[in-house]
């Protein structure tokens, strides 16, 4: 009898794990706004601020670092999330944001005692950048630069952000990308961008003329990352002589490069991290499958497997410290969560939990991510993650091919709220990052040059193919998913392997390259003949473009399609998205188009994250079933 009891329990506790593995999380758990996120601490150590919702939108809230301290809200932005601030001193926050979407970024000051908050840029139709916050250097100065005066290029200005006064520091002949101010915050290396080529611009001070350091085709790359800390030298991430990105120490003077300071045998390398307080770098961090950090600073090594010990089987970031960098902010991630926040005493080795992010999530009931490789059908070796429903067996499993925007940009390991729905909903997703994909080295990178819609959609292809044949994929049931380049990258699928995909869904993206190449932000136009390289040219590649515009081949496309965009998307126009939906339906396929006014390049509003994710959760249950 005790043996039946004992048998009776065990099948008991196995059928209530079941059910909770196979628990359908609510849609709206996934998309909607965290309960506070981004936590900064003030440089003095007094106060602690974070983003946390008001009237359903992110906003800047703030407390003093003691227990029970009451909670004040700073910001009241109702129409639109805040999303990046900063400290500047300990007396006042920056952070910037636009307007529905338009990417035309304002810089606001706040005042954290009176509460006073100003729009320092606010001028028509004009984006602003933060150059350099100039931390420890002046608690009410800046570096921004905007567009004001012409809106292809952004001249640079010190902010004085009590009395908003802006003084012009350099003004943009027409042809500078890219700004880096010394440890002094004093303007003083400029890039130029001339034709399909780089030059390093430099000078002693800000009273002198930039003149001409180096030059480097665009084929390779040299970012300057900071001053050396008696400012007479740089750190930066180069290529130059190399296949992958490696942090060296440049002599401006000899024009060469001193020495390498960390590289990598397979993968890009192009952070640094050092001691504003020690002047001592302190660590490099790079991308495998995983984020991996390379310390060269003893203390601040200590420090961190400190902490990390504490949060064994997470990934830890350092978001935030005091001037004496004594406290720390520190952010746990992992696949399966949005992590929580803490607060790490280095002194007393004393970690306190300040906030989980998304405390309604149970990292249990979430589908862990695992790196994957395949080849394609020309040998590369492709790299990307597949995220499968545990509660299912790994055969003939309904799949959403999803790959990235950018398409310069990767995929890495992480929480990501749209993989995890899509896993808890039954299906599998893999991410891939193809060729082009950033942080694998020059040659992967430059194997995608001209190749939107060809090579680079064949690694796409390959990758699903390789799920078909190692059974996981039900071939009668793959859908693919994109946003941005992942949307073209969706229609562009659908158009050349139309019996591949069941449906596809285009987000933000691109489907005519010659309109596309028209439309591009006027900030970008500097880039232009690096995009004609790149991409290809409207006129020389006319045949190219024509073949692989899904819009212009909207005949071939067999599957259902739910198209969605932002009205006031900058980098893919609108105009991309109602050409696709006019060319189907003018051959009587009726396409599912969702447009939001108050939305740019993704949707930042939670209601019209709901709305989108609801619209994708009927689509992909009507056409691919599960």
């Amino acid at each position: 009898m005790k043996l039946l009891r004992f048998l009776l329990f065990v099948f008991l506790c196995a059928h209530l794990s079941m059910a909770k593995t196979n628990e359908l999380i609510p849609l709206r758990d996934f998309f909607k706004n965290p309960d506070s996120t981004n936590y900064q601490i003030s440089p003095d150590g007094k106060w602690i601020s974070y983003l946390k919702p008001y009237e359903r939108r992110m906003n800047i809230h703030i407390k003093e670092n003691k227990d029970g301290a009451q909670e004040i809200r700073l910001t009241g932005s109702i129409d639109r999330d805040i999303v990046n601030y900063f400290w500047k001193g300990s007396g006042h926050v920056i952070y910037t944001r636009d307007f529905g979407g338009d990417e035309n970024f304002h810089v606001f000051t706040v005042d954290i005692h009176s509460k006073t908050e100003k729009d320092v840029t606010n001028f028509e139709n004009t984006r602003a950048e933060i150059i350099d916050p100039m931390e420890n250097v002046k608690d009410d100065e800046i570096v921004i630069s905007h567009v004001m005066r012409d809106k292809k290029v952004f001249d640079v200005y010190r902010l004085n952000i009590k009395t908003g006064k802006l003084a012009l520091l350099a003004q943009n002949p027409g042809s500078i990308t890219g700004w880096l101010t010394d440890h002094a915050g004093r303007l003083r290396i400029a890039i130029e961008s001339e034709g399909i080529n780089y030059n390093v611009l430099y000078r002693d001070s800000e009273a002198q003329k930039f003149s001409k350091i180096m030059t480097f085709p665009y084929k390779d790359s040299f970012q300057p990352l900071f001053f050396t800390f008696d400012n007479k030298n740089l750190y930066a991430a180069s290529n130059l002589g190399r296949d992958k990105e490696s942090i060296v120490e440049f002599d401006i003077r000899t024009k060469k490069e001193n020495r390498i300071i960390y590289q990598h045998p397979d993968v890009d390398v192009s952070v640094l991290n050092y001691s504003k307080k020690r002047k001592v770098l302190t660590s490099a961090r790079f991308v495998t499958w995983k984020t991996t950090t390379q310390f060269f600073d003893p203390l601040m090594e200590r420090i961190y497997n400190r902490v990390a010990e504490k949060l064994i089987g997470k990934e830890v970031r350092f978001v935030s410290t005091t001037k004496n960098e004594e406290l720390f902010i520190v952010r746990s991630i992992s696949d399966r969560s949005l992590g929580a926040f803490y607060l790490y005493d280095s002194g007393r080795d004393e970690l306190k939990l300040l906030a989980q992010v998304a405390p309604w999530l149970d990292e249990d009931k979430l589908n862990p991510t695992k790196p994957v490789t395949y080849l394609s059908r020309d040998g590369l070796t492709i790299n990307g993650y597949l995220t499968l429903p545990k509660n299912k067996k790994p055969k003939n499993l309904p799949i959403i091919i999803n790959p990235h925007g950018g398409p310069w940009a990767r995929d890495i390991w992480g929480y990501n709220a749209q993989v995890q729905f899509l896993a808890n909903r039954g299906y599998g997703v893999l991410q891939m990052n193809f060729r082009g994909s950033t942080g694998y080295g020059k040659s992967f990178l430059q194997a995608s040059y001209k190749q939107w819609g060809l090579k680079m959609q064949e690694d796409i292809t390959d990758g699903v193919k390789w799920l078909i044949q190692e059974g996981i994929a039900d071939d009668s049931k793959v859908c693919i998913y994109g946003g941005s380049y992942g949307g073209y990258a969706t229609l562009q699928g659908l158009v050349k392997d139309p019996k591949l995909y069941a449906c596809g869904i285009d987000f933000v993206g691109v489907s005519n390259l010659f309109t596309f190449m028209n439309t591009i932000p006027p900030y970008w136009t500097t880039e232009l003949e690096k995009f004609y390289e790149m991409v290809g040219h409207p006129e020389k590649d006319k045949a190219q473009f024509t073949a692989t515009s899904p819009a212009l081949n909207a005949d071939k496309i067999k599957a259902p399609l739910l198209v969605v965009q932002g009205a006031k998307d900058p980098r893919v126009n609108k105009a991309e998205s109602d050409q696709m939906v006019q060319a189907l339906e003018k051959r009587g396929v009726k396409v599912q188009y969702i447009v939001k006014d108050n939305e740019g390049h993704g949707f930042r509003n939670e209601e019209n994250r709901f709305e989108f994710y609801e619209a994708m959760e009927l689509f992909l249950k009507k056409h691919i079933g599960n």
